[in-house]
């Protein structure tokens, strides 16, 4: 079975539709790691597509703070700027939909989907020290995370662990990651929809656990658009900026 893994869509339909171009017949189910919506233009439009497509989705901070289950105190003015203008456009069922996420860990088709940290929904992994709870933790070989919207990972073997920095060039439509049993790995697919790690392409992975290989994948989309979409909306500039650099 080959595993199509989203995360930090962002309200981003044309990202999201870009990526999933790019996948058409490579996969058998989706998943999702959370952040679905905020900061982009398009809230009800990628909603609808996961629900369309059935994708297996678990909550991320930004579809909290939408669906007003956590509090946007610490949240920057940009961010919630973002999520105000956000949940005025979603209606009662899209509302209802994001409320409904679970929270990770969730175990599904011989992998674990979390959010964030393995421990906590809404803390960043960026270092060896950050992933190695969820490395030793996690009840599958293979745990993907999103939240930091860097495309990458860690793997891990006899108190060895390792950086993986496995992006495609920028030549390449993906990179191959060739899965070592018994060596554990948390793996991040990159974001679709703002992509931080110096890349602007809409960043997913697919996996094939039955194979051993997660395949990481970068796909270039109509950043301009969106930008359009989001000055139309007035949502606040740096957010547009963003995307042309992926940072």
């Amino acid at each position: 079975m080959r595993i199509l893994v989203l995360s930090d869509l962002h309200a981003n339909a044309t990202a999201l539709a870009a990526a999933l171009d790019s996948a058409d017949g490579r996969w058998d189910v989706s998943v999702c790691l959370g952040d679905v919506v905020g900061y982009g233009p398009d809230p009800h439009d990628v909603v609808a597509r996961l629900r369309e497509l059935g994708t297996q989705t678990i909550r991320g901070n930004h579809d909290k703070a939408v669906a007003g289950l956590m509090d946007t105190s610490d949240f920057n003015p940009v961010a919630k700027a973002a999520v105000d203008w956000t949940r005025s456009q979603l209606n009662a069922e899209d509302l209802a939909w994001l409320s409904a996420l679970p929270h990770g860990p969730l175990a599904t088709d011989g992998i674990v989907l979390v959010h964030g940290a393995f421990q906590d929904e809404d803390e960043y992994v960026f270092t060896p020290a950050q992933a190695l709870d969820g490395l030793l933790d996690s009840s599958a070989e293979v745990t993907f995370f999103g939240h930091t919207h860097h495309q990458g990972g860690f793997s891990y073997q006899d108190s060895n662990l390792e950086v993986l920095q496995i992006r495609p060039r920028a030549s390449e439509s993906f990179s191959a990651l060739r899965i070592e049993q018994p060596r554990r790995y948390l793996l991040n697919p990159g974001s679709i929809g703002q992509p931080r790690d110096g890349d602007p392409r809409a960043g997913f992975a697919i996996a094939d656990i039955e194979h051993q290989t997660v395949e990481f994948w970068r796909v270039p989309y109509d950043i301009s658009s969106v930008q359009e979409r989001m000055r139309a909306a007035s949502l606040p500039e740096p957010l547009v900026q963003r995307l042309i650099v992926g940072r």
